[in-house]
């Protein structure tokens, strides 16, 4: 097995032009043949170097309106034939193939294509064909050849040139990243394809991130992790780190929980959240009126929490947020003085998203478990007045169903057994991950104390017995949310008569486990 080999001749066939000049001069002042096609043919010679058109060496021209320009023997004979096998070298002298040891490829734009919009022909002829053949055909001769998909790998190669060659073990890893870009590529296009023939779930399904960061630890110190975007929902995935320290794998999974619950509001909204659970969340004016209701939930749970805002981060409600610590701020944008303000907090990360994700938007969940992994709908709907039905015999006010939709919007990123407290738009109290739902309203009850009485209560499932909804009742809540479908509903309907409080159902359940 070959250890260090001098690359000689190279096949360049690039959609993306960023850095080519820069490697084609590389390759030139090694005395490197040159085989390209079409667009990156005609920058190299622009830029003064030598090429040899593909459909020149292969003797065939491109066919199809370009649809077959590199499916030709000479060039994967050229790929393929392994430089250490007798036989091998017999038939590529025999059919005049000559040994390419560079492969630089990367693939027609179709991810880009679908993300704008593109019609479903246009969408076709992006997926790319000759490319990822020839990029598989490389990487799995890589005893011999080196094959480059990234822009950001060509200072990799330039440095070895430099040193007479790539090694085995660079060899290894350009085509470990290679089989990743067509698996990638292969599954953008299964997954735009089911889309288009209306399969959510297809047969087969893969699951495809480009890895944004090595984490220092996962969830423990001892569990190995690292970061992948699948898309560019605005969120923890695509936001501009301002200051503070390095994310942490709770950080980034605490932060997308607030950030998405922070969506769910047209309003000035602000969300706390810890270990994935918003402790206060508010509404108000602007930013600086609903921070302190926020806070004033559980401020005891808030300290070392995450933040995240719907609106512009000002001065006035940044010099508040600075007066407590907290791991994470997420906004769609901060005005210079704010940065400014919080950059004094030399460990907090500021996060800048650009903008709010669509709650209504539709998307894939997808978690893992032992052996496999679940898909589902993401949660994407919400409940409005038109929604509810009002089931007791006092019908709330005006007041409580505002508060009412407001808490049901935070139960649905509560953890169940979730029940919200809310009182003007804000909330009171909350309680999650119970294994009884009694327990979680009485543990909500207990946190928020005497700013329970005159709230209203949601509930993420419904009451399986009166005694979670009597609970809540005896706390102070005043009306009730919650989906109804229980066989004890009749039950329950009249203890809320019995109390007088008001009950709506609305159908739709909001467990989040």
């Amino acid at each position: 097995m070959i250890d260090v080999v001098n690359i000689r001749r190279a096949l360049i066939s690039v959609s993306d032009k960023t850095g080519l000049v820069e490697l084609g001069v590389a390759l030139a002042a090694k005395k490197v043949e040159i085989l390209s096609t079409g667009g990156s043919a005609s920058a190299l010679r622009k830029a003064g170097m030598n090429v040899t058109e593909v459909a020149d060496y292969t003797g065939f021209p491109e066919i199809l309106d370009g649809r077959v320009k590199t499916l030709a023997p000479k060039i994967h004979g050229g790929l393929l034939g392994r430089r250490d096998l007798p036989e091998h070298l017999t038939q590529m002298n025999r059919y005049d193939i000559s040994p390419i040891d560079l492969l630089v490829v990367n693939l027609y734009a179709f991810e880009a294509a679908v993300t704008q919009g593109a019609e479903f022909a246009e969408c076709i002829e992006y997926i790319d064909i000759g490319g990822p053949a020839l990029i598989r055909a490389g990487a799995k001769n890589h005893d011999f050849v080196t094959v480059l998909t990234d822009p950001a790998q060509y200072p990799d190669l330039i440095a070895a040139l430099e040193s007479g060659g790539t090694t085995l073990a660079q060899r290894r890893r350009f085509a470990c990243a290679a089989f990743g870009r067509t698996a990638a590529y292969d599954a953008a296009i299964a997954s735009w394809f089911a889309s288009q023939v209306g399969d959510r779930f297809p047969e087969r399904r893969s699951i495809v991130g480009t890895k944004r960061q090595i984490l220092r630890y996962g969830e423990n110190p001892h569990q190995a992790a690292a970061f992948y975007i699948t898309g560019n929902r605005p969120g923890v995935a695509t936001a501009r780190q301002v200051q503070g320290k390095e994310l942490s794998y709770n950080n980034i999974n605490d932060t997308d929980a607030a950030y998405e619950c922070v969506a769910e509001f047209d309003e000035p909204a602000v969300v706390i959240v810890k270990h994935a659970n918003p402790c206060g969340v508010a509404l108000g004016t602007d930013l600086a009126d609903a921070w302190p209701r926020a806070l004033a939930c559980d401020p005891v749970s808030a300290f070392g929490g995450i933040i995240a805002v719907n609106r512009t981060i000002d001065a006035a409600v940044a010099e508040k947020m600075a007066d407590l610590f907290s791991e994470v701020i997420i906004a769609p944008d901060a005005e210079p003085e704010a940065v400014k303000i919080l950059s004094k907090k030399k460990n907090l990360r500021l996060l800048i998203a650009g903008a709010v994700p669509d709650p209504t938007a539709a998307g894939t969940v997808i978690r893992s478990v032992g052996g496999g992994f679940l898909a589902q709908d993401c949660d994407c709907g919400q409940v409005h007045l038109d929604d509810l039905r009002i089931v007791t015999q006092r019908r709330p006010t005006e007041t409580e169903l505002t508060d009412l939709i407001f808490a049901y919007r935070v139960a649905k990123h509560v953890k169940s057994n979730a029940i919200v407290y809310a009182k003007s738009a804000a909330t009171t109290g909350i309680g999650a991950g119970q294994m009884s739902r009694v327990d979680s309203a009485r543990i909500a009850a207990s946190k928020g104390g005497r700013a329970i009485a005159g709230s209203v209560v949601a509930s993420d499932a419904f009451f399986p017995f009166a005694d979670g909804l009597e609970a809540a009742i005896e706390a102070g809540a005043t009306a009730v949310i919650q989906p109804g479908g229980s066989i004890r509903d009749a039950e329950v309907i009249a203890a809320a008569d019995k109390a007088g409080v008001a009950m709506v159902f609305t159908g739709v359940r909001h467990f989040r486990h």
